[in-house]
């Protein structure tokens, strides 16, 4: 029998986090247009390759999420991804979820959809070497009135029902709550909302009876809204972010790693640094790493430009930024 409990724990080997690479196609293509690089298949498993190939990553990633294309793509060591990882000791994992959809009962709100054909999926992306999954839910936060309670049930209700269908399949799951930064909120109003959505989500994970010594947790951090002119120091952020989880999140959790969501990569950087100083002085009874994509890889994205001679400058500069993301988790 699957140990669900030990994958999940050896995800927070000391220093090392886990490489967000699941962009679906529409959003990889909306990454790489950013740079003036047209994104066809082949340069879409470039830009995986980019990352997932670059030598030492081990050093600082204990697992990568892919996306359902990647998992049937090659590296440019002419093996599959997923075993190329798997090799170097980082444990492949995949999004499963389908994206986003309307909320019925609230047009300005999403849900997020693929819980339909998702045992069978599951069994196919066992086989194909993955060993953790994540679903994602998103968060708009818009004054006093959204996100809405049926809202946040809802996506709660749907994270349940993964989370409990990925244990079911011997396979760790990690549960996403996205709280968007944009919008005008002000940080005291994320940390609300993360509350909200903490408590909604842990009340039904115990209703439908997920383990929740395998389940990882990956949050937004309580920042203020990206059209508020403040300006979060780490220190607050790190406050209002552990205050949230301390109170609303169970110690029997086996982790929780946090999301770059549209910071800047020093910003998200040093924000997390604070966050695990804070959490070290507080006896934090969890884990804490790192999920990020776009903070680990926007300033390579910018040196390779979609060619192959930029690729080593790129590469340094991944593990650059890899290197002072692992440190911030550090002791």
């Amino acid at each position: 029998m699957t140990d669900l409990v030990a994958i999940a724990r050896s995800l927070f080997a000391p220093g090392k986090g886990i490489l967000a690479a699941d962009e679906s196609v529409h959003s990889a293509t909306t990454r790489l247009a950013a740079y003036g690089i047209a994104a066809t298949p082949e340069m879409r498993r470039q830009y995986r390759d980019l990352f997932l190939g670059a030598e030492n990553i081990e050093q600082y990633l204990s697992g990568a999420i892919l996306f359902e294309e990647t998992l049937d793509q090659k590296g440019d060591d002419k093996k599959l991804f997923a075993s190329s990882l798997s090799l170097r000791g980082i444990a492949p994992g995949i999004k499963v979820d389908l994206g986003t959809e309307p909320f019925p009962e609230s047009a300005k709100e999403l849900i997020t959809s693929g819980l339909i054909g998702l045992p069978e999926r599951l069994e196919k992306y066992k086989k194909q070497g993955s060993v953790f999954t994540k679903w994602r839910a998103v968060y708009r936060i818009d004054g006093d009135h959204l996100p809405s309670p049926q809202a946040i049930h809802e996506n709660a209700k749907r994270l349940a029902n993964y989370a409990k269908e990925v244990q079911a399949a011997g396979l760790v799951p990690i549960v996403e709550t996205d709280v968007l930064i944009e919008g005008k909120h002000s940080r005291s109003r994320s940390r609300m909302v993360l509350e909200q959505v903490f408590g909604a989500l842990f009340s039904v994970l115990a209703e439908y009876a997920v383990d929740k010594a395998s389940v990882i947790l990956k949050t937004a951090m309580a920042l203020s809204g990206s059209e508020n002119q403040k300006k979060d120091s780490p220190e607050e952020a790190a406050e209002d972010t552990l205050a949230a989880l301390l109170g609303h999140v169970p110690r029997q959790l086996a982790g929780i790693v946090f999301l770059s969501g549209g910071q800047e990569p020093a910003q998200a950087t040093e924000n997390l640094a604070a966050i695990c100083r804070l959490a070290r002085e507080k006896g934090a009874p969890w884990p804490l790493s790192f999920s990020y994509a776009r903070a680990l890889q926007d300033e390579a994205l910018a040196l390779w430009k979609g060619k192959a001679e930029n690729v080593p400058a790129a590469r340094e500069a991944f593990l650059e930024r890899l290197a002072k993301i692992s440190a911030a988790v550090s002791p």
